[in-house]
């Protein structure tokens, strides 16, 4: 039954107060309106909804079952309005983040502290994935934006991108394995060391290969893992020679050094991304402008690299 939603948003607001001149106040019509609202109802749906008289008004037993039935959704309604004010107005709602482990722990994790703490209600939701994969969380509408290594792969041209900061990337090694300190390598002479990296699945797997192809050199790793942590830890003990961003060696770091190159590496970048066919939200848009800011103010800086 085709029935409008105003008409039961009347019926509503009469039997919650039992009055039809109550119910033209809240609902800012006139009583003649209100009126003629439920009369329009009691046909469409063959039922009396009321009793009426001069002294009062009462539901009757299939005006109760009615109300039964309109309150409840009456009051999602009413939820459903308050949640979409208050993210308007960053009294709550949702942020939903995607990006990288790596991203999260050495660089994000100062921002969402402090967003949180600036906006306690509104419920933080992040998915970790390779930047490669958020870059399909966006495109799926799963998140309301990436943070993520670029270039990336993944990306297409309906994305905003609006970059975040700047990073390098580095060979890392153990001297008491690998007495270089002293000397600068090329890319071939790199070649024939066992080289940790992360596997292909990821952009700076991507970046690697593409580097060496650039080079016309043949790129085989040693091992490739899904972790940027556990390569440093294997660069630690001697099993090869860790390709990293600097960004997540750890501060203080004293058993590594980074490697130094006749060729220069190209810089990357961390970038924010949007899907441009989706709205964004009052909180994403805080939390990008938090980290455009914080980065290029120092207020929340990024962790240096030690080496």
């Amino acid at each position: 039954m085709d029935i409008n939603y105003e008409l039961y948003k009347v019926f509503y607001h009469v039997a919650s107060t039992l009055s039809f001149s109550e119910a033209s106040k809240q609902l800012f019509i006139s009583q003649s309106a209100v009126s003629q609202s439920i009369k329009v109802l009691e046909k469409k749906l063959n039922q009396p909804l009321f009793i009426r008289s001069t002294k009062k008004v009462q539901l009757t037993p299939e005006g109760e079952i009615l109300l039964k039935h309109v309150e409840p959704a009456m009051n999602l309604i009413r939820k459903g309005e308050n949640q979409l004010l208050e993210a308007n107005s960053l009294g709550g709602g949702q942020l939903r983040l995607g990006a990288s482990d790596t991203i999260c722990r050495y660089f994000l994790v100062p921002f969402l502290r402090d967003f949180h703490e600036k906006y306690p209600n509104i419920h933080i939701k992040v998915t970790n994935r390779t930047s490669i994969e958020c870059a399909r969380l966006l495109e799926n509408g799963q998140v309301d934006f990436i943070v993520t290594n670029y270039p990336n792969s993944g990306l297409g041209g309906t994305q905003t991108i609006r970059p975040i900061r700047n990073f390098s990337d580095v060979f890392v090694a153990n001297e008491a394995y690998f007495p270089l300190t002293d000397r600068t390598l090329s890319l071939r002479e790199l070649q024939s060391l066992p080289i940790l990296m992360l596997d292909r699945k990821s952009t700076t797997s991507e970046f690697l290969h593409n580097l060496f192809q650039k080079y016309q050199l043949d790129l085989v790793p040693e091992i490739e893992l899904s972790s940027n942590d556990l390569l440093i830890d294997l660069a630690r003990i001697g099993l090869g020679i860790a390709f990293v961003p600097d960004f997540c060696i750890p501060s203080g770091e004293n058993e590594l050094f980074s490697l130094r190159l006749a060729e220069e590496l190209p810089s990357r970048q961390l970038v924010a991304v949007l899907n441009e066919s989706l709205p964004i939200s009052q909180a994403a848009r805080q939390f990008i402008d938090l980290l455009e800011n914080g980065t290029r103010n120092g207020t929340v800086p990024a962790p240096e690299s030690p080496l």
